[in-house]
């Protein structure tokens, strides 16, 4: 992945996840969908508090959501370019099976020297794309089994 900094993610462990349901909770109630989040300083005589945008709010409420359920939790720029093989675990194929989608153009994607990067923004653009294929199969097979009256 082509980011400034790695990205890290780990497993949550048990304290962990307790702590994230807790927190979580707090500040879901205190959330408000436009406003800046005031996050309270350690010692408020001497520090100012800190405001994060509420849409970061919204986030760090979103990833302890996630952590609370015990799942790791990765957070990837939009614009960030992702190897063939992280591209391939984002779409849980096979990485010569992602490589043959390239090839077949399903997928853009770029050459930096020999190695193929592919902008995320494309692999989840082409995951949506195949998700809509399969509810759309699901659908009418549902629909004949209907037909069918099974």
């Amino acid at each position: 992945m082509s980011t400034a900094a790695p990205l890290m993610s780990f497993i949550p462990s048990e304290d962990d996840v307790k702590l994230a349901k807790e927190t979580r909770k707090i500040l879901a109630l205190r959330l408000d969908s436009t406003s800046p989040f005031d996050l309270l300083a350690i010692d408020s005589l001497k520090e100012p508090s800190i405001k994060i945008p509420a849409q970061a709010a919204h986030l760090l409420v979103q990833i302890l959501d996630e952590m609370s359920r015990g799942n790791a939790v990765k957070l990837i720029p939009i614009h960030a370019e992702l190897t063939t093989q992280e591209a391939a675990d984002l779409l849980n194929i096979s990485r010569p099976t992602f490589i043959r989608l390239l090839d077949e153009r399903k997928i853009e994607f770029r050459k930096v020297g020999t190695h193929r990067r592919v902008p995320l923004k494309n692999a989840l653009a082409y995951k949506r794309q195949i998700d809509m294929e399969r509810k759309a199969a699901l659908a009418e097979l549902a629909a004949y089994d209907q037909e069918l009256g099974i």
